[in-house]
């Protein structure tokens, strides 16, 4: 476990007969009772975006194991059944379900808490991160399993305590993160009280209320297409005043967490690949193709040549017969990502501006979708320390709603659950027909969602089975989700 936090929960034994006096003078100064937002903190933070981007545990890796594959930026050369072919393990769902909720949503509500008015610790700036992390946490629960515990979760410890929580449909969920992101730059203070324990941002509350103003814009979108006043109203709101509503202006806001050069806290694929010696990955035909037809310097950065020099995947699905005759000639996944200390990423100044992109070539804000195409892919090209040509712009060519999303999709490489989420609302980018070898699970359908723990039919059944109903599907990776358009 990483940046280790021991937390000495003492029992309080009364008695009979003691003095007035009794509780104050056994109160050891040395052993506080309460834990500080200070360290509660960089655990949290590592812990539910270690689990995001990668988790070294296997058969829980979501984003390597799973979205990753999935949109075709990788592909095994073995274990096919680990997510290539769309099988997961029962250990996916249910123990991401248990990371999301235990390590980081109950740590990020003991720090709004701890850190609100009136609180032990009472500090406007550790709450505002709180709100913020906890939204961007249950944002990715919802956008994987569908309807989630949200109203009445990560309440078992309440003064009216709820262990079986209901479910709240996405649009309820959706409703209130983006309240809660409003507030959280409403608490959020650039003249406010230190924060300590930041290893996202080291304590700059202005970045702070620029990603929770950036992923409001990214929530908002997402749901336009369901719920298109509300989501205008939004986005209008946030674009129209840069003072209040401060948004990323570079790639010096990028929402990433910082790694360090040595363990525990090295990032997850250097742990998996590096000192787990996996070498279970390549490039995935799909996104070398692309690449090498668009010319895009991108895939230095994404992947190592092979023997030959050339950039070449395989495709997805293969049997593990067929799969492990590439090893010789498919691209490794580039350096770049095995290193001890890149950063896991939550979202860039490019996903902004793609989003943005969409945005205004939908109608749903002012704005030339032309425009942020351009700023978006530059930003892209930058966070890598390339340069975009005016050939590769020419390449690309006009915005259109397909050569967005197919940039958003270049550009969120690494971060699969996003870009799989984006797919499964648009259906973008036009994915290449499947390889006749390949071998699928799931009916072949790529995964919708994924399925609730089965913990949540042995503790909350009544409850879980109401949030399939709301789903308005089976339990399964084949029922759409709320915000999909298509």
């Amino acid at each position: 476990m990483k940046r280790i936090l021991l937390l000495l929960i003492t029992t309080l034994l009364t008695a009979g007969s003691c003095t007035k006096d009794f509780d104050t003078m056994n109160v050891d100064p040395n052993n506080p009772t309460a834990v500080g937002p200070q360290y509660l903190l960089p655990y949290a933070l590592e812990a539910s975006i270690d689990r995001y981007w990668g988790s070294n545990i296997r058969f829980e890796r979501l984003n390597l194991d799973g979205a990753m594959l999935w949109m075709q930026y990788l592909s095994r050369n073995i274990y096919s059944n680990e997510g290539d072919n769309y099988g997961i393990s029962v250990a996916l769902y249910n123990n991401n379900w248990k990371g999301f909720y235990n390590d980081g949503l109950v740590n990020f509500q003991r720090i709004v808490t701890l850190s609100q008015p009136g609180g032990k610790f009472a500090n406007t700036n550790y709450e505002g991160i709180g709100i913020v992390m906890r939204t961007w946490v249950y944002s990715l629960l919802t956008d994987v399993y569908g309807a989630v515990p949200y109203s009445e979760a990560i309440k078992g410890t309440a003064e009216a305590p709820v262990y079986t929580p209901g479910y709240d449909a996405m649009e309820q969920v959706y409703a209130g993160m983006l309240a809660d992101l409003k507030t959280a730059n409403e608490k959020l203070s650039t003249t406010g009280p230190a924060v300590a324990g930041d290893i996202v941002y080291n304590g700059d509350i202005l970045k702070w209320k620029k990603f929770a103003n950036s992923l409001r814009l990214r929530l908002a979108n997402r749901q336009a297409a369901k719920k298109s006043a509300e989501s205008k109203a939004i986005m209008a709101e946030i674009l129209g005043d840069a003072t209040k509503y401060p948004i990323f202006t570079s790639n010096a806001d990028n929402a990433t967490l910082k790694h360090t050069a040595t363990r525990p806290s090295n990032n997850e694929w250097n742990e998996v690949m590096v000192f787990g010696s996996r070498t279970d990955w390549n490039i995935s035909k799909t996104l070398a193709d692309k690449l090498n037809t668009l010319g895009d310097a991108r895939i230095t950065v994404y992947a190592q040549p092979n023997k030959e020099g050339k950039y070449i995947g395989h495709a997805n699905g293969l049997p593990d017969a067929i799969a492990t005759t590439y090893l010789a000639t498919s691209s490794m996944l580039g350096t770049y990502f095995t290193q001890t200390t890149t950063p896991s990423v939550l979202m860039t100044f490019a996903e902004l501006n793609l989003t943005l992109a969409e945005a205004a070539f939908d109608g749903d804000i002012a704005g030339d979708a032309q425009a942020y195409l351009t700023k978006g892919m530059a930003a892209s090209f930058d966070q890598y320390g390339l340069k975009i040509t005016d050939a590769y712009l020419a390449t690309v060519g006009k915005a259109t709603k397909e050569t967005i999303m197919e940039q958003k999709w270049i550009a969120l490489f690494g971060q699969g659950i996003e870009a799989w989420t984006e797919y499964r609302r648009t259906g973008l980018p036009v994915l290449p027909p499947k390889d006749p070898r390949a071998i699928f699970e799931n009916d072949g359908v790529l995964p919708t969602r994924i399925k609730y723990p089965t913990s949540e039919y042995s503790l909350n059944e009544a409850n879980v089975r109401k949030g399939v109903t709301v789903n308005g599907g089976d339990d399964s990776m084949k029922t759409k989700l709320w915000w999909a358009e298509k």
